[in-house]
Order: C-alpha cells, then structure tokens, then sequence
C-alpha cells in the first residue's frame, strides 16, 4: 500500500478545512477527501474508497456513529474528530481506532492517525492474502478435476504463491507438520504432511526412500552402496539422499525393475 486516502466528515467547512491543512502535510497520505454531512459521506465512500475516516460525531442530518453502523465496514479504520469529550466510551463501542477533541493538537492528531494507518495497512495485507488463498483454492480445484494424477502444487513464498510441476521436484523432505520441497534449485515449505504430498504425486514418478524423504526417480543420478547394505542416492544436481533401512528392499527391486 503507497499513499492513503482520507475522508473528513464534518459540517463545519473552517473545521474540514482546518484538519485538512493539516493532513497534507503528511508524507504518506495521498489524497484528503472531505463531506460535510452524513449522507454526502454515504454518497463519497463508494468513490474515493477512502483508508482512513475522520468523523464529527454531531452533524445536522444524524451522528458520527449513525454514518458507521450505516457502513457496515469494520476493515474502514475510524477515528471520532469532536468538540464533545463525553462520547469516547460510545467511539470505542463503535470499532473506533481513536478519538481526538478539538480543538485539535497536532501532535495528538499524528498519534491517531498513525494507529489507523497501522490498522488499514493490516486490513489490506490481510484481504490480499484472503483473496490470494481464494484464487489458489480455485485453481487447485481446476487443476485436480481436469488432470487428476498430474497436480500443479501451489506453494506460499514470501507472500506469494508459486505454481510448481512436478516434473520440476527432485525431493521432498518432512520438516516437522511441513515438508520442504527442493525444485529447480529452490527450496519452498508446503504447509501439507510428506504423507498428502505423496498421494498427490504419480507412484511411477516419485519414490518414498525414508519415512521423510521423497525422491524424482528421474532425478537420480546414481545410487551409492554404504556399510552394512545400505543405499544412498545421489542426485544430478549432487545432493545425496539416503535410503531409509526398511525402504532399502523395496527401493533395489524397484530401481531393478526400471533397467
């Protein structure tokens, strides 16, 4: 989020005009909108679409907190602007992030405002990742309905998410309830068990070799022989992964199987 956008409702114009002066010297406010009643509120929001609300609580066609409940907009971040210092107990019961009496300090001002940034900055990181799972979710239905056998997983990375083939995976390991998948040279962590993962991908392409550690068969360069029979894989990139001893049976007849 860059510069905020902010709607003063007063019906005072001395008194908007006053708190805007104010606000423009603010480096990361964008835009400073203003109404001078209830109802001019109602009709601006939809266009301005502001981050931040500062509120008279008395104006002539209703209250502060009638234009609120009317919203019905708990991710708009409200701060109460008035005369009145009896009405802070109703602001709060209202969501409100702060309220400030006039005449207005600065420095109290500044106080608030950087509480309700704080808040609108939350709310927007917090939709964004809701709409991000969204579309995820619906991608992975996609996926799964039309090519069950051949998923595309869809990993978090840095706030993102990250589409990964499985023909891009050389392993997998279990990470605690995680797993970490290592794909064209990157390491993601999948917030599903190593046992999901494995049902996802295709038995002929990948291989258990350890109670957490799943292996691209086409990913292995060489299988390395170890003390008392045991096996270990190395992979074209060079990582070397070892077999688990009860996989170590399976793993020779299986890799027998492919000559």
């Amino acid at each position: 989020m860059s510069g905020l956008q902010v709607l003063i409702v007063d019906d005072e114009p001395l008194a908007r005009r006053r708190l805007a002066r104010q606000l423009r010297t603010i480096a990361w406010i964008a835009e400073v909108h203003e109404a001078g009643n209830v109802e001019d509120a109602l009709a601006a929001i939809p266009e301005v679409t502001p981050d931040i609300l500062l509120v008279d609580i008395q104006m002539p066609d209703g209250t502060g907190f009638d234009l609120v409940r009317r919203l019905n907009n708990p991710s708009l971040a409200v701060i109460f602007v008035t005369a009145f210092d009896d009405q802070a107990l109703k602001a709060f019961d209202a969501n409100a992030i702060d309220y400030v009496t006039k005449p207005i300090e600065p420095g109290r001002l500044r106080m608030a405002l950087e509480r309700a940034r704080h808040a609108a900055m939350l709310s927007s990181s917090m939709d964004r990742i809701s709409e991000l799972e969204e579309v995820v979710a619906a991608l992975r239905q996609r996926d799964f309905s039309a090519a069950r056998g051949k998923p595309e997983l869809w990993v978090r990375s840095q706030g993102d998410y990250v589409r990964i083939l499985p023909s891009a995976i050389t392993h997998a390991q279990a990470e605690r309830d995680y797993v970490r998948i290592h794909a064209d040279g990157h390491e993601y962590l999948y917030h599903e068990n190593l046992g999901t993962l494995e049902r996802m991908l295709a038995p002929e392409q990948f291989l258990r070799i350890h109670r957490s550690t799943i292996v691209r068969i086409d990913a292995v360069e060489r299988v390395k022989a170890g003390s008392f029979s045991s096996l270990a894989l190395v992979l074209a990139n060079g990582v070397e992964l070892r077999v688990g001893r009860t996989y170590t049976a399976g793993i020779r007849n299986q890799l027998m199987a492919r000559q």
